[in-house]
Order: C-alpha cells, then structure tokens, then sequence
C-alpha cells in the first residue's frame, strides 16, 4: 500500500495546482463564492498532501534520485526551490486564509500576491520531483 503514497501526493499537489488556478480565474470573475469553495479545497488537499506525505517518509524513509550529470543538479536545484518555498508558504497560506476568514480583504490581497504564486509553484514543482523520481528513466 505504501508504494502508492508518491502518485496519491502527485496526484494531490496537481490538484492544489488546479483548484488554486480556477480560484484565481474566479476571483478575476468577482465569483467571490467559487472563488472561496476553490481556495478552501486547495487548502484541504495541501493539507492531505502534507499527511500523506509524512506518513509515507515516516515508513519509507528518503529516496535517492538515480539521475547523474547535469539532470542530477537539475533535479537538486529544483528540489531545494520547492523545499524552501515549501516551508516558506505554509505561514503565508495561513496568513492568507486568516485575513480572508476575519474579512479583512485589503489585507487578504496584498499577501495573496505572493502567496498565489509561489503556492502554484510549490504544487507544480512537486509534481515535477514526483515524475524525476518515479517515472524518467537514467541510464
């Protein structure tokens, strides 16, 4: 069951991606109650990702990347991008979140600026960890 953690992680950080992309496209709509179910589902799934993340490196513990050479630094710089911002947008998520719950939404905009992008670019860049590690293949 545990080999099945990596895709179910993929799965759920390509889902972040899309539901905080068609958030933004609500927002743009002023569909403010879409906008919100979207935000609110990312989050959820950010979430259940994190869970099962830990729980899958709790029991599994590191996985090595097989590539060398240039696909090797390739591979470590972008997984140090998404390490970092991944710690760095778990404060501004919630900041975001809060802001928006206590309807303070001139706050709520100025941080979601930010938070939007680099949120997008941590779902994204897992996937793409997720595919280095598990699906291309190295000679």
């Amino acid at each position: 069951m545990l080999h099945y953690f990596p895709l179910i992680d993929a799965t759920l950080n390509a889902s972040s991606a899309v539901l905080l992309i068609c958030g933004f496209y609500f927002i743009r709509q002023r569909n403010i109650p879409a906008h919100k179910a979207c935000m609110v589902a990312a989050f959820a799934t950010s979430i259940l990702f994190l869970v099962c993340y830990l729980t899958y490196h709790y029991f599994h513990g590191v996985t090595r990347f097989p590539g060398q050479g240039l696909i090797r630094t390739f591979y470590l710089s972008l997984l140090a991008s998404h390490t970092i911002l991944a710690v760095v947008i778990v404060p501004l998520v919630l900041t975001t979140l809060y802001r928006a719950w206590r309807e303070r939404f001139d706050m709520h905009r100025r941080i979601a600026v930010w938070t939007l992008p680099l949120w997008i670019y941590v779902s994204v860049t897992g996937v793409v960890v997720y595919w280095m590690l598990y699906h291309l293949k190295y000679s």
